[in-house]
């Protein structure tokens, strides 16, 4: 994305790395512009890195279990059916999140798509995935909405009183 979320997220939590993956590099820039403006203001997270390349490479950049956690932010609905296997909460993709996540490990999606987010969740159970949270609302649930950083487009929707959804799921 455009390095809100993972700015925040690095600075907020300055022992974790953080590492943005976008497959955009016009996207990717944006994030990298954002980042430089903060070096030169001072106020740049050390821990931040990113990367542009297509999520269906993981596996040949992070061996397996290294990854404490994943967060799915706002991605690409891939809306025609014949481009299911190219959304990022597909079994196709959990199955790719299950070789470099810890055993531990959780992933996070938000978006505001409700279908993409339905279909999410329809993925989990055939991939063998399970929920610990889903919340159609996560800006109405106070529980979950603490400590929540929000992107720009979860800025952009929820403004427009579009409910956000999220699930944290784990193996």
């Amino acid at each position: 994305g455009k390095g809100k979320f993972l700015m925040e997220m690095a600075s907020k939590y300055p022992e974790v790395n953080f590492i943005g993956i976008e497959m955009y590099s016009s996207v990717l820039l944006r994030a990298l512009q954002k980042m430089d403006r903060l070096k030169r203001e001072g106020n740049a997270p050390e821990n931040v890195r990113f990367m542009c390349m297509d999520a269906r490479n993981l596996k040949e950049v992070f061996a397996p279990g290294e990854v404490d956690r994943i967060y799915l932010n706002f991605s690409d609905p891939w809306p025609k059916d014949r481009h299911a296997k190219r959304r990022l909460p597909s079994r196709q993709f959990l199955a790719l999140y299950d070789v470099i996540l810890k055993k531990e490990g959780r992933l996070e999606f938000k978006t505001d798509n409700r279908g993409l987010f339905d279909f999410a969740v329809e993925e989990l159970a055939p991939a063998g995935w399970k929920a610990e949270v889903i919340t159609y609302d996560l800006h109405g649930d106070e529980e979950l909405c603490r400590g929540n950083v929000m992107t720009e487009y979860e800025e952009k929707f929820s403004s427009k009183g579009n409910p956000i959804c999220k699930y944290v799921i784990y193996r």
